[in-house]
C-alpha cells in the first residue's frame, strides 16, 4: 500500500484570511496591466517616449508576465505556495518601487519588466492557493470571488491611474503598490501554511528564457512595421529570430526538460484546450480596450486623466456583476454556454465601439459599449478558470492556472502589439491626406474605430474555442477528476491530497 503523502499544518487563521490574501495579490497583478494606460500621456511627455514605443509601458510588463508565469505555476508546486508567494510579492512589490522613480525611458521599461517577472511567480501561487484550499461548492465559490477581484482589477486599475496621476503623479500609480505590497507579506507570513510536493525537481528556466525572448521579439517585429515593412529584411530577419526561439523552447518542452513548463498531454482535456483558446482570443481584444478608450478620452475628448479614470467606473462594475452572475451559474449550466454567450456578447461591444467618432462623447460612443464588454468578459472569469483546472490533478494546479494566465498575457500583448500597428497605419494614413487640429481627431478616431473593428473578429473566434469544451454541466459538489497525471505514477490513495481531498 502507499503512503499518503505529507499532509499540511492545521491553517493558523480563518480560510476567508487566505482567501483575502490570495485575492489582493492577484488584484495588484492585474491592475498593474491597467493601471498605467490613464497616464499613458504623462509617462510618454516625461519620460520621452515615441508614439509606437509608449505601447512598451505596458508590454514589458504582459510580455515577461507571460513568458515567466508558467515557470511560477510550476515553481508553486514544486517548492510551496507559501514560499514562492512571498518571493513573488516581494520582488513584484521592490520593482514597483523602482519603477516610480524611474528618470527615462530604459528605465521604467526594466522595472515594468522586473514587475512582469514579479507578477508571473505571485500569480498562479494564488489560485494554487485557493484550489488547495477550497472543495466542491466551496471551491466555487472561492473562485467566483477571486474570478471577480480579478476582473475588477483590470477596470479599477483605469479608475484608481486617473486619480493618482491627475491629484499626485504618474509615479504613484507604482508607488501605490508598496504599502500594499508590504502589508500583504506581514499577513502571508503569518496566515499561509505550505503544501508542496515531497519531491522537488528542477524547473525548466531555459523553457521560459526562451519563450520570453520569443514573445518579445514577435512583438517587437509587429510593432516596428510602423517604420519598417511587413516584407523589410528588417522584420523579417526579427519574425525569423522570433520562429528560431519559439521553436527551440518546443524542442526543449518535448525533448530536454525534465519536467517541462509546458507538458502537451495538458491539451489532452478538452475543457482545458478550448478555455486557453477563448482567453487568448478574448484577451486580445479586451486588454486594447483601455489601452484605446484611455487614448480616446484624453487626446480626442480633452478629458483629464482624472475624469478619464472615473468613466471607467461602469465598465468596473459591470465585470463584478457579471463574475457574481456566472459563479452562480456555472454549476448548472457547464462552461459552454457562457462562454459561448460570453464572446458573443464581447464582440457585439466591440462592434458599437467600432462606431466611436470624433464629434462624439462618453454616453454615446463609450458609457454602453464598454460597459458591454466589460460585463461579457466578466461572464467569462469563472467558467474560464473552472474549465482550465477541470480534471487536472491538485499537485498541479499551478502549472494549470499558469497555462490559462499565460494565454491570456501573450492573447493581451499580441493582440495589444497588432491593434496599435493597425491603429496608428490608419491614423497616419488618414492624415497624409491633409491637415489641421480637426483632421488629428478625425485621423485618431479613424485608428482606433479601425482597431475596435479587427478586435471584434478576434473575439468572433472565440466561439470556436469555446465549442471545444464539453457541454456537459458540471455536478454542484463535484471533485475534480484526475484525467492524468504523470508516467508511471501511482494512484493516490484514498483520503490524500491527490485523491481530491480539501486542503488548507
Amino acid at each position: 500500500m502507499t503512503a499518503p503523502g505529507p499532509q499540511p499544518p492545521a491553517p493558523r487563521y480563518p480560510q476567508w484570511v487566505v482567501l483575502a490574501v490570495a485575492c489582493v495579490a492577484q488584484f495588484m497583478v492585474v491592475l498593474d496591466v491597467s493601471i498605467v494606460n490613464v497616464a499613458l500621456p504623462s509617462i510618454g511627455r516625461d519620460l520621452h517616449y515615441s508614439s509606437t514605443g509608449l505601447q512598451w509601458v505596458v508590454n514589458a510588463y504582459v510580455l515577461t508576465f507571460a513568458g515567466f508565469l508558467l515557470l511560477g505555476g510550476r515553481a508553486a508546486d514544486l517548492y510551496g505556495r507559501r514560499r514562492v508567494f512571498l518571493f513573488g510579492l516581494s520582488l513584484f512589490t521592490v520593482a514597483s518601487l523602482v519603477g516610480g522613480l524611474a528618470t527615462d525611458s530604459a528605465w521604467l521599461t526594466t522595472a515594468r519588466a522586473l514587475q512582469g517577472v514579479g507578477g508571473a511567480v505571485l500569480s498562479p501561487a494564488t489560485l494554487t492557493i485557493i484550489v488547495t484550499s477550497y472543495s466542491g461548492e466551496r471551491l466555487a465559490r472561492a473562485l467566483g470571488v477571486w474570478s471577480a477581484v480579478a476582473g475588477a482589477g483590470g477596470a479599477a486599475g483605469a479608475i484608481l491611474g486617473g486619480v493618482l496621476t491627475a491629484e499626485l503623479s504618474w509615479r504613484w500609480v507604482l508607488f501605490v503598490n508598496v504599502p500594499i505590497g508590504a502589508a500583504g507579506l506581514v499577513v502571508a507570513v503569518a496566515a499561509l501554511t505550505e503544501v508542496r510536493r515531497p519531491s522537488a525537481t528542477c524547473l525548466d528556466v531555459a523553457g521560459a528564457v526562451t519563450a520570453t525572448a520569443g514573445l518579445a521579439l514577435l512583438v517587437y517585429a509587429i510593432v516596428g512595421t510602423d517604420t519598417s515593412g511587413w516584407g523589410s529584411a528588417r522584420t523579417l530577419g526579427i519574425l525569423v529570430g522570433a520562429a528560431i526561439l519559439l521553436g527551440i523552447f518546443a524542442v526543449i518542452q518535448l525533448k530536454v526538460a525534465a519536467t517541462p513548463l509546458v507538458p502537451f498531454r495538458l491539451f489532452r482535456s478538452r475543457a482545458v484546450t478550448g478555455a486557453n483558446v477563448v482567453m487568448l482570443l478574448v484577451a486580445a481584444g479586451f486588454f486594447s480596450m483601455w489601452y484605446f478608450l484611455s487614448l480616446y478620452m484624453q487626446n480626442v475628448l480633452g478629458y483629464g486623466a482624472l475624469r478619464a479614470g472615473l468613466a471607467f467606473v461602469p465598465m468596473a462594475l459591470g465585470i463584478i456583476v457579471a463574475t457574481q452572475v456566472s459563479s452562480r451559474l456555472v454549476s448548472r449550466t457547464g462552461a459552454r454556454p457562457l462562454l459561448t454567450a460570453g464572446s458573443l456578447l464581447c464582440a457585439g461591444g466591440f462592434v458599437w465601439l467600432s462606431g466611436i467618432g470624433h464629434s462624439g462623447g462618453y454616453w454615446s460612443d463609450v458609457f454602453g459599449a464598454g460597459t458591454m464588454v466589460a460585463f461579457a468578459v466578466g461572464l467569462m472569469f469563472t467558467p474560464l478558470a473552472s474549465a482550465a483546472t477541470e480534471g487536472v490533478d491538485r499537485a498541479e494546479a499551478g502549472l494549470a492556472s499558469g497555462v490559462l494566465n499565460t494565454s491570456r498575457q501573450v492573447g493581451g500583448s499580441l493582440g495589444l502589439a497588432v491593434l496599435a500597428t493597425v491603429a496608428v497605419d490608419r491614423t497616419q494614413s488618414v492624415l497624409a491626406s491633409a491637415r489641421g487640429a480637426a483632421l488629428r481627431d478625425q485621423a485618431l478616431t479613424s485608428g482606433y474605430s479601425r482597431a475596435f473593428a479587427v478586435a471584434a473578429a478576434l473575439v468572433v473566434l472565440g466561439v470556436a474555442g469555446a465549442s471545444i469544451v464539453p457541454a456537459r454541466p458540471a455536478e454542484p459538489g463535484a471533485e475534480p477528476k484526475l484525467a492524468w497525471r504523470r508516467a508511471g505514477a501511482p494512484a493516490a490513495p484514498a483520503g490524500s491530497r491527490e485523491a481530491g481531498d480539501p486542503v488548507t
